[in-house]
């Protein structure tokens, strides 16, 4: 037997043993007097301990990056403290060419909005569609009784819309407006959290993952900005606010991943510094701001936290951010609608057993035949679904009360 296309040094058709790798020709040179062995069970036989599971990963990789990817953040904060241009140095993105600035009597009279802007980015061949949710008006009125009432219904809103797509028979396509983080400023003037600040995390913090932000770090010194920052968490464990958690790190990660999430954690609240300008500083140009003093550098870690929290958002827990908002703040709203439907469907069943039994309600007429006991279940199927819509309708309205 010879191998069809491989040559030796004189030009002559080889022997099939000699294709084979060193460590099986020996084995099919040792047992070609006794028994005929096939060549294809010999390169099996030495991979006999791989299975082939190991390539899932790169499955799931190729799918991922053809489906591409979506995340919703949402920022609040009071106007003023660069959430516009924080999100533009993100994501290297202009997201608000068109904004319209209001005068301070315009301010008083606002109420609560909440504009979406969506931009698809692509980098190295991923796409990502990124929407941001802005709060214009948050915090802004003379009067900010429940201003995140308006924020908290437009959570709710996308959980219910999602339900109702993941509820529905073409669950295909469905399209995730969910909010996945929500990055609440906070003011670097005062002595820590604000009553506003403490009212609207503790309104929030079982609905979305809140990441509180130090904002316009600049303002403040090195030793002013880690006071700041401990007051506030003493403050956060105080009011018993549900900030966004880090998942502790496996036993087999690095020491640099683990000394990264150690800096992380360290890091909350992130004290940051937002430009879109470009300057010049020791020869190279980057971006930050130019003041009489000096220049502060947006991506210097030694000025402010901004590295980090990119890294924290995009690089290293963006998918964490997306499971938890699934896994935990959706599963939460899910099971109280299934609950609360639940209970309503017993109670129209005990309403509608007690009409029956008292004779008031109208008596179906007797059917007779396949047809008639078909059109009966039809009849009965239809009345159901115009129960639960019903209750769908009342379990909406409670929520929006």
């Amino acid at each position: 037997m010879f191998c069809g296309q491989n040559l030796d040094h004189h030009g002559n058709l080889a022997p099939l043993w000699a294709c084979l790798p060193t460590g099986c020709a020996q084995t099919l040179a040792d047992h070609r007097q006794t028994r005929p062995v096939s060549p294809l069970f010999l390169l099996q036989d030495q991979d006999k301990e791989y299975v082939g599971f190991a390539t899932l990963p790169n499955q799931v990789h190729r799918k991922s990056v053809k489906k591409g990817f979506d995340f919703t953040l949402m920022v609040a904060g009071e106007s003023g403290l660069g959430k516009s241009t924080l999100v533009n140095s993100l994501f290297l993105t202009d997201l608000y060419k068109d904004r319209k600035l209001l005068n301070a009597e315009e301010r008083i009279t606002q109420t609560v909005e909440i504009t979406k802007h969506t931009v698809d980015i692509e980098e190295k061949g991923v796409k990502l569609k990124l929407t941001i949710v802005d709060t214009p008006g948050f915090g802004d009125a003379v009067n900010n009784t429940e201003c995140w009432k308006s924020v908290a219904d437009y959570i709710d809103q996308q959980f219910e819309q999602y339900f109702r797509d993941e509820s529905g028979l073409n669950r295909k396509n469905i399209q995730d407006n969910r909010v996945h983080c929500c990055l609440y400023f906070i003011s670097p003037f005062g002595h820590g959290l604000r009553p506003l600040d403490v009212e609207f995390m503790k309104a929030l913090h079982e609905k979305v993952n809140i990441v509180p932000v130090l904002a316009k770090a600049d303002t403040l010194t090195p030793t002013e900005v880690k006071k700041k920052k401990i007051k506030i968490r003493e403050e956060i464990e105080q009011y018993g606010i549900k900030i966004y958690q880090f998942p502790d790190c496996d036993s087999d990660e690095d020491e640099d991943f683990k000394q990264q999430d150690s800096e992380l954690k360290e890091s909350i609240p992130f004290a940051v510094i937002g430009s879109n300008t470009v300057v010049e500083a020791k020869g190279k140009r980057v971006r930050g701001r130019l003041y009489p003093w000096g220049i502060v550098e947006v991506e210097n870690s030694a000025h402010c936290d901004f590295v980090k929290l990119r890294n924290m958002l995009i690089r290293t827990h963006m998918q964490d951010l997306k499971d938890v908002t699934r896994e935990t703040h959706y599963e939460n709203y899910r099971a109280h609608c299934i609950q609360s439907m639940t209970r309503m469907v017993v109670k129209e069943r005990n309403r509608n057993k007690l009409t029956r039994e008292s004779g008031t309600d109208f008596p179906i007429p007797a059917l007779s035949g396949v047809a008639d006991e078909t059109e009966k279940l039809i009849r009965e199927k239809d009345e159901e679904l115009r129960r639960m819509q019903e209750m769908l309708q009342r379990i909406q309205d409670q929520m929006m009360a």
